[in-house]
């Protein structure tokens, strides 16, 4: 038999987990001189030289992975939105938990510039999803004028959110993909 764990337990434990990944990726990360922290909305707006917005938010379902910001909390998460400060542990275990029990949770709140989306409202809504590997999220998305910018562009390189066992698969992959092509010729 299996023992079960309730969904406050295992937010906890999620929550320990996802701390742990984020000083993992923040110790390699100090080590390769690589700064992955969280971009703020207003510094990418003023950078791009952004002003207006369309006015009319319209809900849709975004891919996670193209949510790279935050308007307001961009010190509470990494780039990969895995938290960063103890604080935000009441918040980020109550949204796991409904996840884990399966709740309908309000769609997030998005600004979009170019292919790029920054969190508006949801910030913990977005770690618990990224955290669980949700593909993508309803949102409420409000539109900012913007010239065609990618989340690369903005960042300067994505960061690798997966972890080290996505890594390890992908370079066994990649390396057994390159023996092949060795013996075949």
């Amino acid at each position: 038999m299996i023992a079960q764990i309730n969904p406050e337990t295992q937010a906890m434990v999620d929550f320990g987990r996802a701390r742990r990944r984020a000083l993992i990726r923040r110790l390699g990360n100090a080590m390769r001189k690589d700064d992955f922290s969280l971009p703020a909305f207003e510094e990418v707006r003023r950078s791009l030289g952004v002003r207006n917005r369309l006015p009319l938010a319209r809900t849709e379902a975004v891919e996670v992975e193209k949510i790279i910001g935050s308007v307001g909390r961009s010190n509470d998460f990494d780039a990969c939105f895995l938290p960063v400060r103890p604080d935000v542990s009441s918040r980020w275990e109550s949204v796991d938990s409904a996840f884990q029990r399966g709740k309908e949770l309000p769609p997030v709140s998005l600004y979009k510039m170019g292919d790029a989306y920054f969190v508006n409202d949801g910030n913990h809504r977005v770690s618990v999803a990224r955290y669980h590997g949700i593909e993508s999220i309803d949102a409420e998305v409000v539109t900012f004028r913007s010239p065609r910018v990618t989340p690369a562009e903005i960042l300067g390189a994505l960061p690798n959110c997966s972890g080290w066992k996505s890594r390890m698969r992908d370079k066994l992959k990649s390396a057994l993909s390159s023996r092949k092509r060795t013996r075949n010729r």
